[in-house]
Parts: C-alpha cells; sequence; structure tokens
C-alpha cells in the first residue's frame, strides 16, 4: 500500500487536532505527519501513533518541503495565503475555511453526494459544517423524488466556533459571542448581511447549490447557537417535485451511505446532539410530511459538527482521491 507525506496546518485548533485523531482511527496510510500551527503554538507536541511530534510554526518557506497532502484548518487568512502555495507546491490541499467555497475552479465536496467534482483539482473546499450534513439527505431526496424548496432550520453547538465558543458556555462568558449562550440562544451567527441574512446563512444557500449542482433550487436558512458543546442539529423542510409515501422515503434515506435513521416517534426514539456527539454517521429522525404543504417533507438531521461537519469530511476526501488514484 502506497503511503503519504501528510501535514495538518492549524493542529493545535479544535478541527486540527481533530483532523490527526481521525487520520489514526481511519487507519490513514501516513508514511510522515508534519505539524504547522502559530507562533505561540510552535515547539508544542503532539502525540500521534504513539510517537511525540513537535509542531512547527508556518512560515514562508514551509512549502518548500514536499508534502502529499496538506490539511488547513486554521481559518480564512491563513488558508488565503498559505493553501494557494501548497497547491503550487505539488501538494493535494484539503481547506476547511470558507475562502475558497464558491470558487468555481475549486470543487466544494462531500464524498458520499458529489466525488465526481474532484476531478484533476489540486485545491478541494471543505463546506460548512452544517451544510455538510444536509448534503446526504439532500442528495438522497433529490435523486428519488426530485428537489424544489430547502428551508433550514439550525441549532449549533458553540464548538462550531472553536475552542472561544466552548469556553464561552463552559465558563459562562460573554467574550467571543456578542450575547450569553449559556442558557441562551443566539439567533446570530457571523455577520449580518444589507438583505437581512446573516454570513452563515448565505453559505448554506450558496453551498446547497453548488454542491447539489442546482442554482435554481430555492434555498433559505436561518442560523442559531444553542447552549450544546458538540454536534449541530438542523430542522429541512424540503418540498419534492414528485409524490412519495413516508414509508419508501425513510427507505431511500435508510439506504444512503453515512446516513443511520433513528426515528420511532411510539419509543420516543429520535436523534439529539449526545447521541452523535464523537461519531461520523449523519443522524435522521423526526420524519414526517409537512400538514401544510402535502409534497413537502420535514427531517430532523444530527451531527458532530467537528467531525463529520470537518474533520472526518476533510479525510474521506483525502480517502476517495488515493482510491481514485490506486
Amino acid at each position: 500500500m502506497n503511503k503519504y507525506h501528510i501535514a495538518v496546518v492549524g493542529a493545535g485548533g479544535l478541527v486540527g487536532s481533530t483532523i490527526i485523531k481521525v487520520l489514526k482511527e481511519r487507519e490513514f496510510p501516513v508514511e510522515s505527519l508534519t505539524l504547522f500551527g502559530s507562533k505561540r503554538s510552535a515547539g508544542s507536541t503532539i502525540i500521534f501513533d504513539a510517537k511525540e511530534i513537535v509542531v512547527r510554526e508556518l512560515v514562508d518557506n514551509s512549502f518548500q518541503e514536499r508534502f502529499d497532502i496538506v490539511f488547513f484548518a486554521a481559518g480564512g487568512d491563513v488558508s488565503r495565503l498559505f493553501a494557494p502555495r501548497a497547491a503550487e507546491s505539488g501538494a493535494l490541499v484539503i481547506d476547511n475555511s470558507s475562502v475558497f467555497r464558491m470558487k468555481e475552479e475549486v470543487p466544494l465536496v462531500v464524498p458520499e453526494v458529489n466525488p465526481e467534482a474532484i476531478g484533476d483539482a489540486r485545491l478541494i473546499a471543505n463546506p460548512n459544517c452544517s451544510t455538510i450534513q444536509c448534503m446526504p439527505p439532500l442528495k438522497a431526496l433529490k435523486e428519488a423524488y426530485g428537489l424544489k424548496r430547502v428551508v433550514y432550520n439550525t441549532y449549533q453547538a458553540v464548538s462550531g466556533s472553536g475552542i472561544a465558543g466552548l469556553r464561552d458556555l463552559d465558563e459562562g462568558l460573554q467574550k467571543f459571542y456578542p450575547r450569553k449562550i449559556l442558557g441562551n440562544v443566539i439567533p446570530h451567527i457571523d455577520s449580518f448581511l444589507s438583505s437581512g441574512y446573516t454570513k452563515e446563512e448565505m453559505k448554506m444557500i450558496e453551498e446547497t447549490q453548488k454542491i447539489l449542482d442546482d442554482h435554481t433550487l430555492g434555498v433559505s436558512a436561518t442560523t442559531v447557537r444553542v447552549p450544546v458543546r458538540f454536534a449541530h442539529c438542523v430542522s429541512i423542510n424540503a418540498e419534492l417535485k414528485h409524490p412519495f409515501s413516508t414509508e419508501k422515503l425513510r427507505e431511500v434515506l435508510e439506504n444512503y451511505p453515512g446516513i443511520v435513521v433513528v426515528d420511532d416517534p411510539s419509543s420516543l426514539l429520535y436523534p439529539i446532539p449526545e447521541d452523535a456527539e464523537g461519531k461520523d454517521d449523519i443522524l435522521i429522525g423526526r420524519i414526517r410530511r409537512d400538514s401544510s404543504l402535502p409534497s413537502a417533507v420535514n427531517l430532523w438531521v444530527v451531527a458532530d459538527n467537528v467531525r463529520k461537519g470537518a474533520a472526518t469530511n476533510a479525510v474521506q476526501i483525502a480517502e476517495e482521491i488515493i482510491r481514485r488514484n490506486k
């Protein structure tokens, strides 16, 4: 089996450290692992495969060294400056920031949904965490019934904001968020636009259309931060083009890769954040026809935002690429 020289940029952060963990768990064929971080985190150590690896400071000449795959998880400013350099050096770059997602030439990929979008690109964007978990169920519905319109309402964990968000919740602070998150919900993620939508909401709208390759699809979103540590929940209302029965639709979802249906109202079974934390599955429940619009269905979708919503999806993209290159 071929093995690969891997680098992780932002290794000390929440997503970067989880990428390292997922690489080990999934037995990714790592020949060598190089870890980059900020000047502040340089010199710290991380254990991988029983070896202690020293985090290096990311500097201008960091990518003069040869890497096969580089994962970026250090924020937009770092990705904007260094991700193109890494790609130009010959590495395959998988970026977790929002910087490149909507660029036409950059694939935006959820491997269970649109692996063909990868093509021969050297720079690939990982979608928004809430978008990722919604794509497999929507792709399943699109294939079976066609999609006409999608409405999202999200309930997003504080880990979506990284360590600063977790600190605000755990310590009852109001430092990162504009309002106190402990015992509260905040209908405001990222900055507001002149339309009244936030940037987070527009990410979900535009990324959905790009990943599903349908820029005529009607999409609306309201994104909300909730006092939960890990795992995002999304209420999806999807209007379909063709008739459906809820029984058959449930089967369609059950048979789609990456999805686990947890839906038995008589036994009070439905997914909640603690069910998804630390897992890679996308959990779906509360499947029911919209009582106000018979051509629409309601879904409750839950997934670990740091794993499937970021780190695991990034590693799965790399797995898909090396599978194709065998």
